[in-house]
């Protein structure tokens, strides 16, 4: 019997498994719901800023049989509030989310400060790695850093800065290397708390918003740019991308990211026909998983599996209201026999 950390290893490796992992990196992937907040007696927003408690609720998503990993955080916020944006932290149905932008142009992107990881939520998010890692269970540990563009569009309003790529393209690409410089800091920093992966999920870069070229020349860049020096430090990588991708396979195939996932938008054989052997994690329905039946979230799994995924998880992040009995039919269907012969 393979542990969660062998057999997701296993994957990564291209070598055969019983069985895909079936995982929820955090991050914009949050996988932590209202239910098991009160089963854990712990709460949003508190465990947005405590590193126990968001050490606690990433182990609970592994113990009550949801999903085979730790990860944190849980939002994609973390990176704005440190640049600046004003951030209202939520509750315990809706998920922190930015209210004021710190600049109006890629231009001012000097008035931004790098991040000081010794304080704030960023030191919470490394505290809390730092606990799982203690445990030393054979859990794999995901960090996740929230991607360049996405990162960039938080600080600052989203269709001045896209507008921007183009009408102002030298400065965008200072802010973006500035950008991408310090989330890969982040992203360094949680690796050294003890992350074995880190998830990278940039759902405001994607080749609908961008067109190709600006999508090659943005998105596929400074995704890269992290990943390499992930990849220096002997660690994997996840790279989630939104929307449809019948226009950016070919850019796509240009992340050097171990595992790509995409939204439930995209069909899994598809992407497995336009991307060769690349590895694909994904993409139960978010939506079906949050208010549909428990048989059907068992059928999506399947076909997921029968269709090529390689590592099953949600397509985007959990609804809050998702109940634990329909967030852990995913891994039933896995393990209740081999669901390429059940399905």
């Amino acid at each position: 019997m393979l542990t969660p950390k062998e057999r997701l290893e296993k994957v990564l490796n291209h070598q055969e498994v019983d069985r895909p992992p079936c995982i929820c990196p955090g991050g914009m992937m949050n996988m932590v719901t209202e239910e098991l907040m009160k089963l854990c007696e712990i709460s949003f927003p508190d465990a947005h800023q405590n590193p126990q408690q968001m050490a606690d609720l990433s182990e609970a998503v592994y113990k009550e049989g949801c999903f085979e990993n730790y990860g944190v955080p849980f939002c994609m916020t973390v990176e704005a509030e440190k640049f600046g944006a004003d951030i209202d932290m939520g509750s315990n149905i809706y998920e922190p989310h930015v209210i004021n932008y710190n600049i109006s142009s890629v231009s001012e992107w000097e008035k931004l400060e790098a991040i000081d990881f010794s304080k704030g939520r960023s030191s919470t998010v490394i505290d809390a790695i730092k606990i799982l890692k203690a445990k030393n269970t054979e859990v794999p540990i995901i960090g996740n850093i929230t991607g360049p563009i996405s990162t960039a569009s938080s600080i600052m309003e989203p269709v001045v800065f896209y507008k921007e790529l183009r009408k102002n393209n030298e400065k965008a690409h200072e802010y973006m290397t500035f950008i991408t410089k310090q989330i890969t800091e982040f992203a360094i920093k949680q690796i050294e708390a003890g992350a074995d992966i880190i998830a990278i999920s940039d759902p405001s870069g994607t080749g609908e918003i961008l067109g190709p070229k600006l999508f090659d020349e943005f998105a596929v860049k400074y995704i890269n740019q992290i990943i390499a020096e992930v990849k220096k430090l002997g660690k994997r990588s996840i790279v989630h991308i939104c929307g449809q991708m019948k226009n950016v396979y070919k850019e796509v195939n240009k992340i050097e990211s171990d595992v790509l996932s995409f939204d439930s938008i995209v069909s899994i054989s598809e992407a497995k026909k336009n991307l060769g052997n690349r590895l694909i994690m994904g993409n139960v329905s978010t939506y079906t998983i949050e208010f549909g039946e428990m048989q059907k979230i068992a059928d999506m799994t399947k076909k997921c599996v029968l269709d090529g995924s390689d590592i099953i998880s949600p397509a985007c992040g959990l609804g809050m209201k998702s109940s634990l009995k329909n967030v852990r039919s995913m891994l039933s269907a896995l393990t209740e026999g081999d669901a390429k012969n059940n399905a």
